[in-house]
């Protein structure tokens, strides 16, 4: 359509181009002419005026088209990409890549791993997804490290509380408010390495793939998650009763016999914020609860409905002399925080050389994790 308005603006041109010359001869009777010259700037103007509303008309197509294609080419790219990183997972899910990462783990050389991924190829080494979930059913395992708060943040960590705070007041009208007169604790949180290592012989060693992974992760994962709850439990019996301003404070409960009503004892002496408490202890002290149960006629629950984690590293309450703590009742949540550095994976060192004559080699595993008990009044000891 373009085509032909632009040939009738032509042909128009050349039209008018001739009667302009005859014009110009005087012998030619002019007013013939100019009525066609007339008619024929008038056809020209609405010729122009066509041809820029169907020019624009294409420029407006043109771009709906480029918008078109842009948008198309974008979700090809988003798609690629997306199908790159599915491959990747795939890959790395793969038993071939499974098998590259034990010897990975055996031997420290990353190359036969990145060679096998189509990104990734310099930095750390992608974890296959079967080692992210040992490592967390290794920590979930543990009751007491699954219920606690986690940080991921480098270095030393410090944790402000409340040491002491006035009372907030009902205002009467014209009255002066009274300043709030707080004042601020902190415990600081220090990473540490919690250490645990196996010695495997050239026949474990020989496991490949999945089944050496398991056979190492489940071993020295969980063992190291049962130290960090040893560890929590060990900074809660060394709180004092009081709150300093460095260590919160964990009162106490003391009594010479294991009797119904010790749980709900201890639970008054808990803080407002210690919303979702547990009883804490070693398996023969649950035994003693339930002896005293069982001699109430089944009256009333000893641990009040509480849930009941077992934690072998608290003194049992027969073994137990006077002043150590037997149960422990508290919210994990609100009153403890485990800091995790380096994320809440396990480092492992092969040691080829210190049991070789015994044809044994040592795996170390490592966890750099710092433990801090963090809110004042958030557990209670019960002690013997």
């Amino acid at each position: 359509m373009l085509d032909e308005l632009k040939t009738r603006l032509e042909a128009c041109d050349g039209e008018l181009a001739e009667i302009r010359e005859k014009l110009d001869d005087p012998e030619t009777s002019t007013e013939e002419l100019e009525t066609r010259s007339n008619e024929l700037i008038e056809e020209r103007e609405t010729i122009v005026a066509e041809i820029e509303k169907a020019e624009a008309a294409i420029a407006e197509e043109k771009r709906a088209m480029e918008d078109v294609i842009t948008q198309t080419e974008t979700k090809v790219i988003e798609k690629r990409e997306e199908n790159k990183k599915m491959t990747d997972m795939e890959i790395r899910n793969s038993a071939e890549y499974i098998d590259a990462y034990a010897e990975y783990i055996k031997s420290g050389d990353p190359t036969e791993c990145r060679a096998l991924l189509t990104e990734n190829v310099s930095g750390t080494v992608a974890v296959p997804e079967m080692v992210y979930d040992i490592v967390k059913t290794a920590w979930e395992r543990d009751g007491i490290v699954s219920r606690v708060r986690k940080a991921y943040i480098k270095g030393n960590l410090k944790v402000g509380f409340e040491l002491s705070a006035g009372e907030a007041t009902v205002h009467t009208e014209g009255q002066q408010v009274s300043e709030e007169s707080l004042v601020l604790g902190t415990v600081e949180i220090v990473p540490q390495s919690i250490k645990k290592w196996i010695s495997l012989s050239d026949e474990a060693l020989d496991l490949r793939g999945e089944s050496f992974l398991r056979f190492v992760y489940d071993e020295l994962t969980y063992r190291i998650a049962k130290k960090a709850a040893d560890e929590l439990i060990a900074k809660i019996n060394a709180c004092g009763t009081v709150s300093t301003s460095t260590c919160v404070g964990v009162p106490k409960v003391t009594s010479t016999t294991v009797s119904v009503g010790l749980v709900a004892q201890a639970m008054g002496h808990l803080s407002d914020e210690a919303a979702n408490p547990v009883v804490m202890m070693n398996k023969a002290t649950w035994a003693q609860f339930k002896a005293a149960q069982y001699a109430n006629g089944f009256d009333a629950d000893p641990f009040e409905g509480l849930p009941v984690l077992f934690n072998n590293k608290i003194t049992a309450f027969t073994a137990a002399t006077t002043g150590v703590t037997y149960a422990i009742v508290g919210d994990l949540e609100q009153g403890a925080l485990m800091n995790f550095p380096n994320g809440e994976g396990v480092d492992f060192k092969f040691d080829e050389m210190t049991l070789a004559d015994y044809d044994l080699i040592r795996v170390i595993g490592r966890e750099f994790v710092g433990i801090g008990v963090v809110a004042p009044d958030a557990f209670v000891k019960i002690v013997k």
